[in-house]
């Protein structure tokens, strides 16, 4: 029987994201647990040895986080630039979203839900935001019901 994979679509920033983390761990976070773990053995009796014991639990994660992303990478699918919609929102799409009761704007770029980060501006395309600006066109407005209420989002702009 075949297994079944679920590729996961990732823009280019973000999948070179995981490539750059994969390569940080296998490189720089392993070396530098194979020194601590040098270190610790070189202090004698490794039994009550608390920095052994840490070394060889941070080697556990790295090398947990490292087949964790090389799983990710194996499943991954890029999005090309020319796959992105110029005329409605879609997956990796750069929206200008005006809050029609505030009149602020703010700039998103919608991610899959696995690239979100709030904080850089790169909103699920999952997200109660995401899903309801999803396959609109510039000018409409979309309605978003959340638990601290409805908010009404205009598309202002579509891409760069």
């Amino acid at each position: 029987m075949a297994e079944k994979t679920n590729k996961v679509i990732y823009t280019a920033e973000g999948y070179k994201k995981l490539q750059d983390e994969l390569a940080e761990c296998q490189t720089t976070i392993a070396a530098d647990i194979s020194r601590r773990l040098e270190e610790a053995r070189a202090q004698g009796d490794l039994s009550e040895n608390s920095e052994y014991d840490e070394a060889k639990e941070a080697a556990a994660k790295n090398e947990s986080r490292i087949q964790e992303l090389i799983a990710l990478l194996k499943n991954a699918e890029v999005l090309a630039e020319d796959e992105i919609s110029k005329e409605k929102v879609s997956l990796g799409s750069k929206v200008v979203l005006r809050d029609e009761e505030t009149k602020d704007e703010e700039t998103y770029i919608l991610v899959s839900a696995s690239e979100e980060d709030i904080f850089s501006n790169k909103l699920s395309i999952d997200s109660p935001i995401g899903k309801e600006i999803k396959d609109k066109k510039k000018g409409q407005v979309a309605t978003v019901t959340t638990q601290a209420g409805s908010f009404k989002y205009k598309i202002i702009k579509i891409g760069d």
